[in-house]
């Protein structure tokens, strides 16, 4: 049951809205105090006049005086028009002139209605006489309208063509509430069918029912647009139909229709300029489309620009478009509606002072993945290290760069602080030779120095990864108070690697050391222990010795 009378308790809100919309934007007014504003001539005709309207027609003005002011002057010419209209049913007026000591008087069938004075003549600037007779031409004009309006066939037509317009509205709103049903059931599945492929690339962070949401809103805010305007030229009309209510709706007509005039004749002004913004915005696109052509066919090989790499074409371009953007812009603003005035001028130096004030680290970073793209020293799949953390570079971006460590974590380097700090690239090949990889270790004084470079040779030449041309050397880096530092040099071109050849080579060094009953020193103790503090067999036949026990149980 609620769902059958969901559409009608829509329709209730929608006219009670309307109603207080229009109530709202109607003036207060009546045809004794009329709110029309008027176009003065000079300052002081604005002051000192005022029209008379019957029915809500405007009939001419009269000139007012300190002794009597302009509206009250016209006040009483509007209640003597209408009870003259009123006193009689005839379809004709007498309308008589006679000269006074104060202007011409004009009388309708023997009751007087007005003194047209020389300042009303001074007013229109025209000839007494002559303005006097087109005063008495408005006022019978009026008293037989008004009498027209106000018979029975008058009413009858005026009932008949209210109904007409009652019965249009009906339909209006059958159409608003079918559209508004069709709207709700249509727009996801449109959705769906035209966005699908958004849902694939977003790998569904877009959600069709999102957008369709969002369109829906549109779409319903549209038609509420459209249903306000019908509802307001309906009341218009209607009221239109009626005498006594003609006024009110030639007041709700120019409310509302001379703004929409205004904005149409806004848009039809600025034709040539949106013609020329199209233009501009069309030949922008052909451009960068051209462009778009020139950067594939570089990175496809077609052209050959000297030094120019590939990893530069997708930046080279995205600048280039940025450029050409920016130009575009530069000669479609005097073409934007509004552009030359105060407000947009003013809105223009605000953007320009919040960039300047607060975009100082943004603008910085850009500069920077510039040089970072363009100087060379770093490229995506590189392995660098910037401080602490060492990684592989996946992503450049103008603000940023994306490394992926060792442990498979994704850290984010603002591109200020990689041009700042000192880059080593692991991946960078200086010479032929490769990195030089090394670590150190500390040997007591009492063990020959030929024989531990021999060890530490040869732990090198066990690890996977250091070249054995050019062979790994020793060198002392230090004579320190119980030990000699010796440090294993070795080549390799595995930068991606060097932590695992690094363990690599201290395990391989622990293991000759052993082998050949060497102890390497801690950093400092109290004493050498009477046997070295090395392991007394190896861990692998350890467990044959205790399988071998085992097995003998």
């Amino acid at each position: 049951m609620t769902r059958n009378f969901k559409p009608f308790q829509l329709l209730t809100h929608l006219l009670l809205a309307a109603s207080v919309f229009v109530l709202l934007s109607t003036p207060i007014a009546a045809q004794e105090t009329p709110a029309e504003p008027l176009e003065p001539e000079a300052a002081e005709s604005e002051i000192f006049k005022a029209p008379v309207i019957v029915d809500g027609d405007t009939l001419f003005f009269l000139r007012g005086s300190s002794a009597l002011p302009a509206p009250e002057r016209a006040e009483r010419v509007q209640n003597s028009i209408i009870e003259i209209a009123e006193a009689s049913d005839s379809p004709s007026v007498d309308i008589e002139f006679d000269e006074t000591e104060l202007g011409i008087r004009i009388r309708a069938d023997g009751v007087m209605v007005s003194i047209v004075t020389v300042a009303d003549a001074e007013l229109d600037q025209m000839e007494l006489d002559v303005l006097s007779f087109l005063h008495g031409e408005a006022i019978e004009e009026a008293i037989i309208a008004y009498r027209a309006n106000r018979t029975e066939q008058a009413r009858v037509s005026g009932a008949i063509e209210a109904v007409a317009w009652t019965i249009g509205f009906a339909l209006f709103v059958v159409v608003i509430l079918w559209l508004h049903r069709r709207i709700r059931r249509r727009t996801l599945k449109l959705v769906k069918r035209h966005l699908r492929d958004v849902e694939t690339v977003t790998a569904k962070s877009v959600q069709a029912e999102a957008i369709a949401a969002l369109v829906r809103y549109g779409l319903n805010f549209i038609l509420l647009i459209i249903f306000f305007l019908g509802f307001y030229y309906y009341l218009s009309f209607v009221l239109l139909a009626f005498a006594e209510t003609r006024y009110f709706a030639q007041l709700l007509l120019t409310y509302l229709t001379e703004p929409v005039l205004l904005i149409f004749k806004g848009i039809l002004s600025y034709i040539p300029n949106l013609i020329m913004l199209a233009l501009i915005t069309w030949i922008t696109l052909y451009i960068i489309r051209g462009m778009r052509v020139f950067f594939d066919a570089v990175e496809a090989g077609s052209f050959e620009m000297g030094d120019f790499e590939q990893h530069w074409v997708a930046p080279t371009f995205n600048i280039a478009r940025v450029v050409v953007i920016l130009i575009a812009l530069v000669f479609a603003v005097p073409y934007i509606p509004g552009s030359d005035s105060a407000a947009f001028q003013g809105l223009t130096i605000l953007v320009g002072a919040m960039l300047s004030l607060g975009a100082n680290s943004v603008v910085s970073n850009m500069l920077a993945g510039l040089f970072v793209i363009y100087r060379r020293s770093t490229s995506i799949g590189d392995r660098i290290q910037i401080g602490d953390h060492i990684g592989d570079v996946v992503q450049i971006k103008l603000m940023e760069t994306h490394l992926k460590s060792i442990k498979n974590e994704l850290i984010s380097i603002p591109n200020a602080q990689l041009m700042n700090s000192d880059v080593i690239n692991f991946s960078k090949k200086t010479d032929g030779s490769g990195l030089l990889l090394h670590t150190t270790v500390g040997i007591g004084y009492e063990e020959p120095p030929e024989k531990v470079e021999a060890m530490l040779i040869e732990a090198a030449n066990r690890t996977k990864g250091i070249k054995a041309k050019p062979e790994p050397f020793v060198l002392w880096t230090a004579l320190a108070d119980y030990a000699i530092n010796y440090q294993i040099n070795g080549y390799t071109t595995r930068g991606s690697i060097i932590p695992k050849i690094r363990s690599d080579l201290h395990r391989n060094i622990v293991a000759v050391f052993n082998e050949n009953n060497v102890q390497i020193m801690t950093p400092s103790y109290m004493a050498d222990p009477p046997e070295p503090k090395i392991p007394a067999e190896d861990w692998d036949g350890h467990l044959a010795h205790e399988s071998g026990d085992e097995a003998d149980k």
